[in-house]
């Protein structure tokens, strides 16, 4: 069982979106928040992420290779230099193309290219291995640094500057798996010493099998002694471990996951409320209907017309 995998699907809505940007110098484009999360990867040329907003930080250089990852979709702005005035998003006009459309701005100096997108990703409810995640995330590929996202990238550029039979499928696919790259990149980058929450979480002896088990089998009648024996710790011992890693307790962890795994069931199936109740550790649609509703404030039943309507 893949813990981060499934914790992006969970979170997934609707496929990705992106967009090739290509600008000459002097050129600057001011982007809106988006529903879910943002990216941005430098096929060649450099150029700056300036955030915007109270907490902003300064303006960040990117080079050829770069990927950026925007935790919350937050507005921000691409430019060649921080000092060039931005046009807005919505004012500029995306030529359709194959195998996605491309935004041309500037003018007639370097030029600078990147594949700019969203991972529309609930954020209602994140899942805290995402929610944890820093705000802006900057994975440069060169010198050798991370060479499977360096590839996804190498990739991506290739069909994006020479679109051949099959690009069409191709592009997606691989934007899609882009996400897991960028976040497993992360995630490998932080010291064992040092790291902390899920980052501390996903290796940790001790509290990685416990996750492992909990995803694997939701429907399982776990304890946290059951868990506990798993992880070859005291109950108490894991009960600490277990929340100073994960930010929650073992049984409000894995209510979660049942929640979560339900509410997946619920928009991606037609399974029938029995059955998702059994898939999720209840012994009937009475007490399950009722956890749902005190997790999501609304009945199974309306949650999932409503999700088949949105």
């Amino acid at each position: 069982m893949d813990i981060l995998t499934e914790a992006l699907a969970s979170m997934r809505t609707a496929h990705p979106a992106s967009v090739r940007t290509d600008g000459r110098a002097p050129w600057a484009l001011r982007l809106p928040p988006v529903a879910g999360a943002g990216f941005h990867v430098v096929l060649y040329g450099t150029c700056w992420l300036i955030p915007v907003g109270d907490s902003a930080g300064g303006p960040i250089p990117l080079c050829p290779g770069d990927v950026v990852f925007l935790r919350d979709g937050r507005g921000h702005v691409l430019a060649d230099h921080p000092d060039t005035v931005p046009v807005e998003a919505e004012d500029c006009r995306i030529e359709g193309g194959s195998p996605i459309g491309t935004l041309t701005l500037g003018g007639d100096g370097a030029p600078t290219s990147l594949l700019c997108g969203s991972y529309h990703l609930d954020q209602g409810r994140p899942h805290p291995v995402v929610r944890q995640l820093p705000a802006l995330i900057h994975l440069p590929t060169r010198h050798g640094r991370h060479p499977e996202l360096a590839s996804a990238v190498q990739l991506l550029g290739a069909e994006l500057e020479n679109p051949r039979i099959g690009s069409t499928g191709i592009v997606p696919a691989l934007v899609d798996s882009l996400l897991l790259y960028i976040l497993r990149a992360w995630f490998e980058d932080q010291p064992a010493a040092g790291a902390a929450g899920w980052a501390a979480a996903l290796r940790d002896t001790a509290v990685a099998p416990a996750l492992t088990a909990i995803h694997r089998a939701p429907a399982t009648p776990w304890t946290v002694e059951s868990l506990a024996e798993r992880a070859g710790l005291s109950r108490a011992a894991f009960a600490r471990r277990f929340t100073s890693m994960v930010g929650e307790p073992p049984m409000a962890y894995l209510t979660r996951w049942r929640m979560t795994t339900a509410a997946r069931l619920l928009r991606e199936s037609e399974a029938p409320l029995t059955s998702v109740a059994a898939q999720t550790g209840y012994g009937s649609e009475y007490a399950f209907a009722k956890a749902f509703k005190r997790e999501f404030g609304q009945a199974p039943g309306g949650y999932r017309r409503e999700a088949r309507a949105a």
